[in-house]
């Protein structure tokens, strides 16, 4: 892969490492080192996404760092991870529904608008929101059982009487059942409320992470074009103050792919959060909270968002913007320079990748 910048007289080509597609990947590695590195990712961001579920969740606004204290203060630090084990044993096979759908999908829709007459950096938009939108549909038949289990999970302990000075959060209508364990809470969920309980807010995550992701993968393939043209424009401008002309080459290292590639992913991160807040906030309360008028079978999407308003106005929509931002631009970074280092490890050719 290569991008030109040119001004006048003097022009810069980047020479970029070669993009790697499915039929270059060794799959027994690409699943095996691929469920070992997104793991130790998952486990670093996971308090930050309690965070997020205690505030969606929450009658009142409370910033994270005093429901950070809160939750360490009432249940412990292990509080923070409570629900890990049942997310990251559907972390695996989900990332792995997740990872095949995304490279298949964007290898056949890639090679399909390049034939079409699509310009290459559309084609790559094209074929990069298409693929996330697939992946994000068929790792969803994983994550939205196993988010609802861990999300009950999070929340247990966390009810309380208020939100002042060393109070417990708020909590309205919070499962009133008691899990022991993950286990325990997905024999309990099914023996109450069926399958459908499994799958509770399935329709609305679809809603929620299907365009999220087609929205990320676009952005992230634009980001990361407009950051290596600057890059270019850059490097010409230093050539025309150097007094050199024609055409120069720059290789950019490992260090400096890796770090474009970080920036990229944060900023298409913070968008596609920003845009899909009220919609995980529904979709957490719906998988979390029991219903006032019709009891054990959950709110409507209806009453949850007339709840929402109704405690504090359709701001209410954004609480734990912040944990959320921060997770998915922490996790879009650590996720983006993970998978890409993880399939250029699991690259069948290793020699044809410079």
């Amino acid at each position: 892969m290569s991008l030109s910048a040119a001004e006048e007289d003097s022009a810069q080509e980047i020479h970029l490492p070669a993009d790697i597609d499915w039929e270059m990947l060794d799959k027994s590695k690409f699943f095996f080192l691929g469920a070992a590195l997104f793991s130790g990712v998952s486990a670093t961001l996971y308090p930050v996404v309690v965070l997020k579920t205690r505030q969606q969740i929450a009658q009142s606004q409370v910033s994270s760092i005093r429901t950070a204290f809160s939750i360490v203060r009432h249940e412990g630090f292990r509080a923070l991870y409570r629900g890990f084990g049942t997310s990251l044993m559907g972390t695996i096979p989900a990332r792995a529904l997740y990872m095949t759908a995304l490279e298949v999908t964007k290898s056949n829709v890639g090679t399909a608008t390049v034939r079409l007459g699509f310009p290459e950096p559309t084609a790559a938009a094209i074929a990069n929101a298409a693929a996330g939108l697939s992946a994000a549909m068929a790792a969803q038949l994983v994550w939205t059982p196993i988010d609802v289990v861990s999300q009950r999970l999070m929340v247990q302990g966390g009810g309380g009487c208020g939100c002042g000075p060393g109070e417990k959060l708020k909590i309205p209508n919070a499962s009133s059942c008691k899990y022991l364990g993950g286990i325990d809470a997905f024999r309990k969920i099914l023996n109450t409320d069926g399958p459908r309980g499994l799958y509770r807010g399935f329709g609305i995550s679809i809603l929620t992470y299907a365009p999220s992701n087609a929205v990320w993968w676009a952005s992230y393939s634009v980001a990361q074009r407009l950051i290596w043209s600057g890059i270019g424009v850059y490097l010409c401008k230093k050539d025309d103050e150097t007094g050199e002309n024609g055409v120069s080459t720059f290789r950019p290292d490992s260090k400096t792919v890796m770090a474009v590639q970080g920036v990229s992913a944060a900023m298409a991160g913070g968008v596609s959060a920003l845009i899909t807040m009220p919609l995980d906030t529904i979709k957490t309360r719906l998988q979390v909270l029991d219903g006032e008028e019709n009891g054990r079978r959950g709110p409507t999407i209806g009453q949850t968002v007339r709840n929402l308003v109704r405690e504090g106005g359709w701001m209410a929509c954004y609480r734990g913007l912040g944990p959320r931002w921060a997770s998915m631009s922490m996790s879009a970074t650590t996720m983006i320079t993970t998978y890409e280092f993880l399939k250029r490890l699991s690259a069948k050719n290793q020699e044809a990748l410079t």
